[in-house]
């Protein structure tokens, strides 16, 4: 689980959700940054720490897991 207290809100859901989507999906972290063309270093990042990332690759982790990109931030719960 991420650390909160520190982020906001979205960066926060961002982390939890692309994890929790990453292992519901069987996945490990250099099979999902193969997929979307980043260094694992970066989904660590991501998943850690709630990092940002760019919209574009926002949008592409969303039609990947098949989520909105309103989920990954946390705006909604579906």
């Amino acid at each position: 689980m991420v650390m909160c207290d520190n982020l906001s809100h979205n960066k926060c859901m961002f982390a939890e959700r692309i994890k929790e989507l990453r292992l519901e999906k069987g996945l490990s972290q250099q099979q999902l940054a193969d997929i979307l063309k980043v260094d694992r270093t970066t989904l660590v990042k991501w998943e850690n720490n709630g990092h940002e990332t760019s919209f574009a690759m926002l949008v592409q982790i969303a039609r990947f897991f098949g989520v909105s990109c309103d989920y990954l931030l946390g705006n909604t719960d579906y």
